[in-house]
């Protein structure tokens, strides 16, 4: 028998001073199997960064054709496309002719920078392609089943914290 997904509720509490964007967010996010808490969190970072009320989650590792997050227009067209990690060119090549903005967040050091100097400038080319590295370590720390997160962004620099921690992420355009 399959192990099935854990289902985690997130209470995220958003106020980016960048975006002027002030806003709670109630989230049920199922974590796969074979997904761990760092990815988890790095899911929840996203979302942060890019908080809208028409953001959501798409069924993530399950769906080949659909990214992990994404924000579509009243009128049905994707906006914004967001994935995580070393993302197949192919893949990038789709989402970016089939929305109007991609990012990919990367976010194991060592492999994402293997993956970036190989892709680099084959990526280049996509004008509405955004790659950024996600660095948060120790964030995981912040994982249970109930989570109840405040999300402060503030002249580009984002901080998660719970009731008993508080993480500085480092977010680093790289194209």
């Amino acid at each position: 028998m399959a192990i099935g997904a854990t289902i985690n509720k997130v209470s995220l509490n958003i106020a980016d001073m960048d975006r002027h964007y002030y806003q709670q967010h109630d989230l049920t996010l199922a974590v796969h199997p074979s997904e761990n808490d760092f990815r988890f969190i790095v899911r929840i970072i996203a979302f942060a960064l890019n908080a809208h009320e028409r953001l959501v989650f798409t069924k993530g590792l399950g769906a080949e054709d659909e990214p992990e997050l994404w924000l579509k227009s009243l009128s049905g067209g994707i906006e914004l496309w967001v994935d995580f990690g070393q993302v197949d060119e192919k893949r990038i090549r789709r989402a970016c002719g089939r929305s109007e903005q991609v990012i990919i967040y990367t976010y194991q050091d060592r492999k994402s920078t293997v993956w970036w100097e190989q892709y680099r400038e084959k990526l280049a080319r996509h004008k509405n392609l955004v790659v950024c590295h996600i660095q948060a370590e120790g964030a995981e720390a912040l994982v249970n089943r109930n989570m109840q997160l405040q999300c402060t962004i503030d002249d580009g620099a984002l901080y998660l914290s719970d009731d008993s921690s508080n993480i500085s992420i480092v977010v680093t355009p790289l194209s």
